[in-house]
């Protein structure tokens, strides 16, 4: 008799018991994820009465490889540039329910009497919503295009990054036992500087390389090259320190911007169902009986929390961002829930040590009840809405009419705004890429350099590849905008602007003597004078050289080309009406 690795077993026991209530929830007309989670009980150690996992650390891993792919596929559905477009109002509503959740989940913990580490992990856990919960929900409900929920994925993915920062903040306070300032900043401009440096990149990068190997591409390549892509960038952020997730969601909402995004999707999609169906069955298997009947109370508060204030806040925030009563109400209702931060925070309290041994089961019971409710919360935003509707005096209503359609219309900006907005950007994105292409100069090409020629001529050579490499970006820097019809309208009305002008052409020059000055010194021990003056002859000859003007123009012509390539096809092919129509 052939021996079966438990894995297998696991996986076969797993299968069948998904399929069978898949089945059973589509009969019943009910979202399958709660039919994964039901099968995930009915297959864990703790149901004495049907047959059990042997290996769970093994299952989890699975589940891990089924949030990457569900968070991919949500990536390559939902690029950066729907997030800018409901940026605003994303933004206003994510940061008020994280906080407010935060303060709400710790004072649930001092009624409790929990020690003060307790309280604080429990807020942490409760202020995140589940993305992949959520995004499932609404794809079994068939409310993907729908409009609300186009601003509930934008709030849940600022969520997932801000729970990064969130989870360095809740490390560096169980370590030192107090609030460090610094330690959140750094975390946060860590968080900007990959986010910004692997979008650019990519888009830069990878729709020209699937561009030029699209006659190689056959659906089995397509497919294989999207998620070697996907695990790599998974990889990269798990080495800087981000989630395995985020990473999974950045290349997919690179891809996105390709015109084989579609066919990526539909390639994916088995996958991630299958992989998908596995963490939801994981999730399902951390439900413990005998805990739950221990701290009962406890979870019913926590869950009543959970749902009354993400619907409360979530609410809040998005009327606060300008959106309509039902259009708010449909959003909090739809983040009714906690799910896999809340499992990765929990495991940072088990790990550091500083949280109780009863905080983990209860926050996995209280996912598993919330998940199960998720639906029915979705279901009812909109007879809630218009029960509030009937309900709320005539003053309310018109003053939430006219603070929304306020709030939507208020996008004029001056000049000075414009050209301040524009000059911030081209300064940030350029010097990020100068920043990564100096880290890894100094990392891998100065050593290199060195082996083969020794002594100064090795770094020379270093010198002028870095700079050579840099120079494009910070030619860009320093001359970008200031020809610009802003620029020349605000130089032209008013004598009093020249002054401010000319202040912002002078910083950027400095920042690119700043950057050659940095790259001399690494390399040459020499006075500061001595390389403040080769630094200015360097910038001097990137600004008067014309290849370099051509080739800063050409790299920022490919990158918006790249971004703005799969709406030109749509647009050319008449999927999508060109942005002048109407």
């Amino acid at each position: 008799m052939s021996h079966l690795a438990p894995l297998i077993a696991d996986l076969a026991l797993i299968l069948i018991c998904a399929g069978i209530m898949t089945l059973l929830f589509k009969k019943l007309k009910q979202p399958l994820v709660l039919g994964y989670v039901v099968a995930g009980f009915l297959a864990s150690p703790h149901m004495a009465y049907t047959p059990s996992v042997i290996d769970t650390a093994n299952i989890q891993t699975w589940a891990d490889i089924g949030v990457i792919f569900l968070l991919f596929a949500l990536g390559l559905e939902f690029s950066f540039k729907k997030i800018v477009k409901v940026g605003g109002a994303a933004i206003i509503a994510a940061c008020t329910i994280i906080f407010c959740m935060i303060l709400l989940g710790v004072a649930v913990g001092t009624g409790f009497g929990w020690k003060r580490m307790d309280c604080i992990f429990l807020g942490g856990m409760i202020a995140m919503s589940s993305t992949t919960i959520i995004y499932k929900a609404f794809d079994d409900l068939g409310m993907r295009k729908k409009q609300f929920t186009g601003l509930v994925l934008s709030v849940l993915i600022l969520e997932d990054i801000l729970a990064i920062v969130l989870m360095v903040m809740l490390s560096t306070m169980a370590v030192s036992h107090n609030f460090e300032g610094m330690e959140m900043l750094e975390s946060i401009a860590k968080l900007l500087f990959f986010l910004i440096l692997w979008f650019v990149v990519g888009i830069y990068l990878i729709p020209g390389l699937l561009k030029r190997c699209r006659k190689l591409m056959s659906e089995e390549t397509l497919l294989i090259v999207s998620l070697g892509l996907c695990f790599g960038v998974v990889v990269m952020a798990a080495r800087t320190g981000f989630s395995a997730a985020f990473g999974a969601f950045i290349m997919g909402s690179i891809l996105a911007e390709t015109v084989e995004a579609e066919s990526i999707e539909r390639l994916v999609k088995p996958v991630k169902d299958l992989f998908g169906a596995i963490f939801f069955v994981s999730v399902g298997m951390m439900v413990d009986p005998a805990m739950i009947t221990e701290y009962a109370g406890p979870i019913i508060v926590i869950t009543l929390a959970v749902i009354l204030g993400q619907s409360l806040f979530g609410t809040l925030g998005m009327l606060l961002a300008g959106q309509p009563l039902r259009t708010a109400m449909q959003c909090g209702f739809s983040l009714t829930q906690i799910g896999e931060f809340a499992f990765i925070i929990a495991s940072l309290g088990v790990s550091l040590r500083v949280t109780s041994h009863f905080l983990y089961p209860i926050v996995v019971a209280v996912s598993v009840i919330t998940t199960f409710l998720t639906p029915y919360m979705i279901r009812l935003a909109d007879p809630a809405s218009n029960l509030v509707d009937t309900h709320l005096p005539e003053k309310w209503r018109k003053f939430l009419t006219r603070y929304a359609s306020g709030s939507q219309t208020m996008n004029h900006e001056s000049l000075w705004r414009k050209l301040i907005f524009a000059l911030v950007r081209i300064t940030v994105v350029y010097s990020i890429i100068c920043v990564a292409v100096i880290a890894l100069a100094f990392r891998f090409l100065v050593p290199f350099v060195h082996e083969g020629l020794p002594g100064g001529w090795g770094s020379l050579l270093a010198a002028f590849i870095i700079i050579l490499c840099i120079a494009p970006f910070l030619r860009a820097i320093m001359l970008k905008k200031n020809h610009s019809e802003e620029f020349m309208t605000l130089w032209r009305d008013n004598r009093g602007n020249r002054a401010p002008l000319v202040a912002t052409i002078v910083l950027r020059l400095l920042l690119g003597v700043s950057f050659v000055m940095f790259v001399i010194a690494g390399l040459f021990k020499m006075s500061v004078g001595l390389v403040f003056g080769v630094a200015v002859l360097l910038v001097t000859l990137m600004i008067l050289s014309r290849q370099l003007k051509k080739q800063s123009i050409m790299i920022e012509r490919t990158f918006f080309q790249n971004l703005r390539y799969r709406d030109m096809r749509a647009e050319y092919m008449g999927e999508k009406k060109p942005e002048y129509a109407g």
